[in-house]
């Protein structure tokens, strides 16, 4: 089954082909970063427009990456949520106009979902169940994925996101956009034990994740410094935030596999890319004797392989939409 998959929920555009949910035909990416870098974060009208009009031709070259031409697609899948609405409509009503011109059924697909479908790509003996850790620049969660379209959120951050809290720190230490990255190269060779940063316990669910105390923190240290005219050591301050950020994940992460019972843990999402992160995770497991899975750093970011895997799983599910679906800022997984 070949389905043409449109990932538009932030600032790539992304048009792949995927056979069968596992074999990735192509997968062409049009980055915007270079273009929101000036801005210190994506500005959405910005991002709307460069999807008007690069998606068409992003089409074309998947299709022809691919080798298959229109009559051979079985299926269009898009991303319909979480993300900036108005980049998610570009691509839901692209899409719905590619479904309706190719006589093809249309199935919707959760952004977060396709983060941890990215990993069926890179490992094709992985099948649920396990723990997915999701983590990127608008979401931190733990999901129980009980099967490929079965899933329930055990825990998430209530406020900021993980990869947010690197974007803001590296803008106010004067970082390029986005942050994760150039954070990570400022932390090698830091001390991590340098700077105390604050984590979060959260009421009610200990399992939910805070990070804008720890942005708050880190941006404070930093002004007061400045105002202080006192020296910073900004690779151990990076470092600390990475020791902090990996901290509040990676000991719930253990947790909630712990209390369902799984042997399998998956990270998922921009920041499962972060070098310190993805330590901690195999460290933590190798203690623990849990198998883990980390994405290849090509499949960590936004991409419409990810997206077509995900959709191969829905549409055995008999998940179908038509021309009425729409687009959400929030959306459950």
């Amino acid at each position: 089954m070949n389905i043409l998959a449109f990932e538009s929920s932030c600032d790539e555009t992304a048009a792949a082909v995927v056979q069968d949910g596992r074999q990735v035909l192509s997968d062409a990416i049009a980055s915007q970063a270079d273009m929101h870098a000036i801005y210190g974060g994506v500005v959405p009208e910005i991002a709307s427009r460069k999807h008007v009009e690069v998606i068409a031709a992003l089409t074309d070259q998947a299709l022809a990456q691919a080798g298959i031409a229109k009559p051979d697609i079985d299926a269009v899948a898009v991303t319909y949520g979480p993300g900036l609405i108005g980049a998610l409509l570009v691509g839901v009503n692209f899409a719905k106009s590619v479904a309706c011109a190719l006589g093809k059924p249309l199935i919707p697909v959760h952004h977060l979902r396709g983060h941890i479908a990215a990993n069926y790509i890179a490992f094709p003996s992985l099948e649920p169940p396990f723990l997915a850790l999701c983590i990127s620049g608008g979401n931190s969660m733990l999901v129980d994925v009980r099967g490929y379209t079965d899933m329930s959120i055990l825990g998430a951050t209530r406020d900021d996101a993980a990869g947010e809290c690197f974007d803001k720190i590296a803008r106010v230490l004067g970082l390029p956009y986005p942050g994760g990255r150039p954070m990570q190269e400022l932390a090698r060779g830091g001390d991590d034990a340098k700077y105390p940063l604050p984590r979060a316990k959260m009421a009610g669910n200990d399992l939910d994740m805070s990070f804008s105390g720890l942005k708050t923190a880190a941006v404070n240290l930093i002004h007061n410094a400045q105002q202080k005219g006192e020296a910073l050591d900004r690779s151990s301050l990076a470092a600390s935030v990475a020791a902090a950020v990996s901290g509040e994940l990676v000991p719930r992460a253990m947790l909630a596999a712990e209390r369902c019972g799984h042997h399998t843990v998956v990270a998922a999402g921009g920041v499962a890319a972060n070098e310190r992160i993805r330590a901690d995770l195999e460290r933590a497991c190798r203690e623990r004797g849990l198998r883990l899975f980390l994405p290849p750093l090509k499949l960590c970011g936004d991409n419409g392989a990810m997206i077509g895997c995900q959709a191969y799983y829905e549409y055995l599910a008999g998940a179908r939409a038509d021309s009425s679906l729409n687009a959400y800022a929030t959306l459950e997984i």
